[in-house]
Formats: C-alpha cells, sequence, structure tokens
C-alpha cells in the first residue's frame, strides 16, 4: 500500500493517514577541525547532493546555507523519522562525493578522508516559543 502524505493548508502542518504534523529541524553540519574548506563550488554542490538526498528520504529541505566550515539545514520530516540514520547518510553521501569531486581542494585540508566532524547540532523549531506552549498547557481546563 502506497503511503500518502499531503500537505494541509494551515500553518504547513502535514497529515499521514492519521496523524497531523508540523516537524521542522534545524541542522548544523561542521566541517572535521572546523577547517574553512567550503568554497562557493562546494556549497553549491552540497546543496544539491542535500537536496537529493532528503528527496531520497522523503524529507522536505526547506532553507539551505553555509559558511567555509558549517552548513545550516532547515528541513521537514516525518514522526516515523530515525533522524539519526538519516543524518548518517546525508553526512557520508555528501563527505564521499565531496571529497571525490573536489579531491585536489580538500586535500590540502585533509590528508584522511574526512569531510565533517563526527558531531552535528540539530534543533527542534517552528511553531510557538516554549513559554507559550507552557502557559497554554497550565491554562487547560482541567476535569474536576
Amino acid at each position: 500500500m502506497e503511503e500518502e502524505t499531503k500537505i494541509s493548508s494551515k500553518a504547513n502542518r502535514r497529515s499521514h493517514f492519521h496523524a497531523v504534523y508540523n516537524l521542522k529541524y534545524h541542522l548544523v553540519l561542521v566541517t572535521k577541525y572546523r577547517r574553512k574548506c567550503i568554497t562557493k563550488e562546494i556549497l553549491d554542490r552540497l546543496h544539491e547532493i542535500l537536496k537529493e538526498q532528503c528527496e531520497n528520504w522523503s524529507v522536505q529541505l526547506v532553507e539551505f546555507n553555509g559558511e567555509e566550515d558549517y552548513v545550516h539545514l532547515l528541513i521537514d520530516a516525518h514522526p516515523s523519522m530515525d533522524l539519526s540514520k538519516f543524518i548518517n547518510s546525508i553526512k557520508t553521501v555528501s563527505s564521499r562525493l565531496i571529497r571525490k569531486e573536489f579531491k585536489e581542494h580538500i586535500d590540502k585540508f585533509y590528508w584522511k578522508p574526512f569531510f565533517w566532524t563526527r558531531a552535528y547540532c540539530l534543533l527542534t523549531t517552528g511553531g510557538a516559543p516554549l513559554d507559550v506552549i507552557t502557559k497554554y498547557i497550565q491554562n487547560q481546563d482541567s476535569p474536576n
């Protein structure tokens, strides 16, 4: 049976069978040793690679940008998504392709097959601020 996911018109919520969700994540990937090895060409290629990988994982790449030593991704993912596997996959694929396609440039920064550091930063984002949600929950009309 093919799964159907559709975007709702209300605040970019998505629905999937009996679930409605709006899960946005801010992912930051940093180069190994924070080496400033990302050029404009590499950043553009990373955008292409990561967009394609997101599509392969049924993840929506909402926004992408970066600097010489890191990139930011804003993604929209399904609640059942195993984010750690997704992140590991996109780091592995992008690292392998960038090292292959820009070998001469990357070899100036790394003598081992590195590109990304093992760590990453993943934050949930979007929607109301936490204090608003906290107050909303606290002010529910609880049964007596």
